[in-house]
This record gives structure tokens, C-alpha cells and sequence, in this order.
């Protein structure tokens, strides 16, 4: 091959693969048919056209490479196949189809290879099964039926029981005190500073297999649903439940108490916290300030007050608020130092990575750039998002995301917080996986902040 052909063909190389990785599937099929051969083309780094479709997400793109006949088992030299690389990056439509070998298979989108993000608070017993929040005659039935559970709260605090564990660790558990209709009628009936909500119905594949623990049949009119209720209650009422629930007693505080529980657990209280907050906090209409009534099983709280302009078309003040917060891993253009920050409220030592509330009529991506700039004076370029986590504190959504930097020069808005600085992966390896803590640490693997560092030191500069 001559100088200009090895040229002109580099050139063709370098135009496949950009458009494999821009998604032009129609210009990039175009080109394979006046030149079938690139199909299978490798770039420097080993990666091929299927390996840049699979890293951004094109499926079109990979469906048009695999009916060109591409080979799906090449590697490049990070070892990792195009399937590899749909898999660390969370596309689990493209990973089906590159894992379905034979071509009349279809794509299973429920394939348990590739991993779901699922961080601590996000994971639940119960579908919340909103379609019965209007229905109050079926709630109603619920509240008073045997099976019913009910989580008590205090002052947000849930109710819990502690003891030990099975294995051979025997460390302590926390966990919910689960009461029923029979343990808080009394305090319902009396009480009128309770707040009920109701959470939802167990996840269960047998609806029979709770009355047959209660030795019982199942009657016709009986769906064999298990729904929960939240119930807060008062100071004086909480102090009789803890003298009559014997081993039990509310968690306090919440952080880092809460993160005791069971993680489905916590997903319950997550949901329960949240809700009970917005009840605390917002008990008057904030549209007039009137007296309101709570509706649809605690999640609508409508005005009293006739002329009140919150009962004309939808107001977002009659429903529960939740607070999108952006934290993000912020990456060095280098690919192997990560920004982490800490505040002074922050036990010595511990860092962190950044975070803020996002501002109305600002995009997620928007609000990552400005507020890495706000607190720490680094220009980020490229957001992508990787998990998010709810909060109750009291009650926020957490959305986790990688941000690239493109500049590397640390201005810190001391008003913001107390520091900031670039880690390389090394210490950063030193501190989540060997434990060694003598220099800095970070959140513990139940805060999200963990996962996204956790997920940084997982990516490899290739991919």
C-alpha cells in the first residue's frame, strides 16, 4: 500500500468512526457500501466503529454494523469488546443486542448482565400503587384490616427495633417496628396531630401467601393486597408507644442513623420521611395561607377557603415538592485526578464531591457547570448523567453525574466551601479500596457521593 492509499485509507478509517460515534447511521451505512472492508477497522486504540456506536449509545448505529456483518468479539487495547463497553456505560438496550449472538434471538431487555444503578434509599418492599390514592372507600377498608402495616413516626423519627444479626459478625440490626391497626387505633381515635399517609402495597408474587400465614382463606371481596400506612404522631403519643413497644424507639438522628436500615427498608422511609416532611412544614395553603384538608392517601393537601385560587387548574403548591440537587465527580482533563470538596461542617478529614440545588429553568447539565464554577472555579465541558438518589433530608433527588473538566486552576468560593483539590486515582484507590484513611476520606457507600467516586476509579481512560 502506497503512502497515499494508507493515507486516504486512515482517512475513510477516521470517517467511520465518527460518524459511528456522532449516530449518523444513514451517512455511516452509505459509506460502508462503497466501502465494505472498513466494517471491521480498528483505530490506534484498537476501537472500532462498533465500539464508538456502543460507547454513545446509537443503536441504530449498532443494528446497521451488525447487518454489515461486523465482528462483535474484536477487542481493543483495554481489552474490552463493544458489548463490554455498552455494558459499563448503562446501555442495556445495546448490550441485549450485542449478547444475542444468533440472529433470530431478540433483544431480552430485562438481562440481569447488565447492572441497574441502584443506590441506598432508592430500593423499596412496596409498589406504591398511586391509582389507590383516590379510591377512599378501598383506603378506608385498608386502614382497619388485620394485615395491614403501620410505621410510626415522631418528629420524623421512624419507629424502629434493634438486635442482633445472623452470621458470624452478630452486628447489630436496625430495623422498622412493623405495628398494625390493633397497636395504633387507640392513638388515631384520640389524636388529632396524626398524620396518616398511605406508602403503598408489599411487592409479593403470591397475594394468598400472607393469609396463610395467618391461617386463614382468602375471602372473595379480599384482593390480598398488604398495604402500608405511614402514621406520625405526637411527642406525648410517641412516649406511650416506646413505654408500650418494649425494645423499641425512634431513630434519632436522622443522618447518619437512617442509614442503618435495611436498604429497602430505607427506600420506604425515604418515601414516608419526605412526605410527612412537606405535611410539617407547608400545614397552611401557600397560596392564601387557609386552613387545608389532606387528600388521595396524603399526597394532595387542598385549601378550605371557596374563593381560593389553588382550586382553579393545577397548582404544583397542592402536591408534595422534591428539590432536584446536582452532585457531580468532577474529572480532570488528564483522566486520572478527580475535584473533591469538603465544607466545614464536614468532620475533619472527610471530602467529598461537589454538589447544588438546581435553579428553576435551568437544565441538570447547566447547573453542573455552574456550580463546580461557583464553588471551586473549574470549567467543566461535557455532563453525563450516571444514577441519582433520593434524599429524605427532607426530602431531595440527588442526581449523579460525571462532569469533565477542561480547566484545572482551583478558585474556591470560600463562602461556598472550605476546600477543594484534585486527587489522583492512586489516593483516591488507597481510600475506597485498601481503607487507608490517614490522609483524607470520603462518604460512606450508602451515600451516592461514594458510587460516583467508586465509579470513577471502575472507567479506565480508554473508555
Amino acid at each position: 500500500m502506497t503512502d497515499f492509499e494508507k493515507s486516504l485509507h486512515e482517512g475513510l478509517v477516521s470517517e467511520l468512526h465518527a460518524l459511528a460515534a456522532r449516530g449518523d447511521a444513514a451517512a455511516l451505512k452509505a459509506l460502508l457500501r462503497r466501502s465494505p472492508s472498513l466494517v471491521n477497522a480498528a483505530a490506534g486504540n484498537g476501537w472500532t466503529a462498533l465500539m464508538y456506536g456502543a460507547r454513545n449509545g446509537h443503536l441504530e448505529v449498532v443494528q446497521v454494523l451488525l447487518q454489515e456483518g461486523c465482528d462483535r468479539s474484536i477487542i481493543n487495547k483495554s481489552k474490552q469488546t463493544a458489548l463490554d463497553i455498552a455494558k459499563f456505560w448503562g446501555y442495556k438496550h445495546i448490550a441485549n443486542l450485542l449478547a444475542n449472538v444468533r440472529d433470530d434471538q431478540k433483544p431480552s431487555f430485562l438481562s440481569s448482565d447488565v447492572k441497574e444503578y441502584e443506590n441506598y434509599f432508592g430500593m423499596t418492599l412496596l409498589d406504591r400503587r398511586s391509582d389507590k390514592r383516590t379510591d377512599s372507600k378501598w383506603l378506608s377498608k385498608k386502614q382497619s384490616h388485620p394485615d395491614t402495616v403501620y410505621i410510626v413516626f415522631s418528629n420524623l423519627s421512624p419507629l424502629v427495633t434493634s438486635g442482633k444479626g445472623r452470621g458470624s459478625s452478630q452486628q447489630t440490626e436496625v430495623k422498622l417496628c412493623r405495628l398494625y391497626h390493633k397497636d395504633v387505633e387507640q392513638c388515631m381515635n384520640q389524636s388529632e396531630e396524626c398524620t396518616l399517609i398511605f406508602l403503598g402495597v408489599e411487592l409479593q408474587s403470591d397475594v394468598n401467601l400472607m393469609a396463610a400465614c395467618h391461617g386463614r382463606l382468602l375471602q372473595d371481596e379480599e384482593d390480598g393486597l398488604v398495604a402500608w400506612f405511614a402514621l406520625s404522631i405526637d411527642c406525648a403519643s410517641a412516649e406511650k408507644f416506646k413505654q408500650k413497644h418494649e425494645g423499641c424507639y425512634f431513630l434519632h438522628p436522622p443522618m447518619p442513623a437512617l442509614l442503618q436500615l435495611p436498604e429497602k427498608e430505607a427506600g420506604v422511609i425515604a418515601q414516608a420521611r419526605s412526605v410527612l416532611a412537606w405535611h410539617n412544614y407547608y400545614r397552611f395553603c401557600p397560596t392564601c395561607g387557609g386552613a387545608t384538608r389532606i387528600e388521595e392517601g396524603g399526597y394532595k393537601k387542598t385549601c378550605l377557603k371557596e374563593d381560593c385560587p389553588s382550586l382553579q387548574g393545577v397548582h404544583n403548591t397542592s402536591y408534595p415538592r422534591v428539590d432536584p440537587v446536582v452532585i457531580m465527580q468532577v474529572i480532570h482533563p488528564d483522566g486520572n485526578h478527580c475535584l473533591l470538596g469538603r465544607q466545614k461542617r464536614f468532620p475533619p478529614g472527610m471530602f467529598t464531591c461537589l454538589a447544588g440545588f438546581v435553579e428553576p429553568g435551568e437544565t441538570i447539565s447547566d447547573a453542573v457547570r455552574r456550580e463546580v464554577e461557583e464553588e471551586a472555579g473549574v470549567k467543566v465541558s461535557h455532563v453525563q448523567y450516571v444514577s441519582c438518589q433520593p434524599w429524605p433530608m427532607p426530602s431531595s433527588l440527588m442526581i449523579g453525574c460525571l462532569a469533565f473538566a477542561v480547566s484545572t486552576e482551583i478558585k474556591v468560593d470560600k463562602n461556598e466551601i472550605e476546600d477543594a483539590r484534585w486527587f489522583t486515582r492512586e489516593q483516591v484507590v488507597e481510600v475506597l479500596i485498601k481503607g487507608n484513611q490517614r490522609s483524607f476520606f470520603v462518604p460512606p457507600s450508602r451515600a451516592i457521593a461514594h458510587q460516583l467516586i467508586k465509579h470513577w476509579i471502575g472507567m479506565t481512560a480508554n473508555l
